[in-house]
């Protein structure tokens, strides 16, 4: 599969907008861990391969284990490995991914209530479609991982 066209020269305007959200992403109180898990995640769901290699690369450089990254896909067979912070983060992150089936639930909106104030629970939610997008437009494009020798 080849590139179809590189969307940050051809639409420098809309580019320049995600990155917009990028940098809003920087300041929000989830931790470099937390941000990368839903970012994985929710590349796992969309099958982006040029952001899972991205940004499991990313977890590795801010310490996240090779372990957590491999059992991700499985969190829920593997809950004993993730905070429970973590667990709703990727529960919401799947939710929202799948706006389609059923949204965000109640019963996990209420779960995150429980750990995260509202104004947190609006940051997670903006992480999650931002990552959507970005899987959208490298989905949409095709770009292309580059290869490590």
């Amino acid at each position: 599969m080849s590139a179809r066209f590189d969307m940050a020269t051809t639409d420098k305007a809309a580019y320049k907008a995600m990155f917009g959200l990028e940098s809003y992403l920087q300041n929000i109180s989830l931790n470099h861990i937390q941000k990368e898990l839903i970012k994985i995640r929710a590349s796992q769901i969309n099958g982006c391969a040029f952001c899972l290699d991205m940004h499991t690369k990313d977890a590795l450089k801010y310490g996240e284990t090779p372990q957590r990254i491999f059992l991700l896909n499985a969190w829920r067979d593997a809950r004993e490995f993730f905070t429970e912070e973590e667990q709703v983060l990727l529960e919401m992150t799947e939710e929202i991914t799948l706006i389609s089936q059923k949204g965000l639930t109640d019963e996990t909106y209420y779960k995150a209530k429980q750990l995260f104030e509202e104004a947190e629970i609006a940051q997670i939610i903006m992480a999650i479609i931002t990552i959507n997008a970005w899987n959208r437009i490298g989905i949409s494009t095709h770009l292309q991982i580059v290869k490590e020798i």
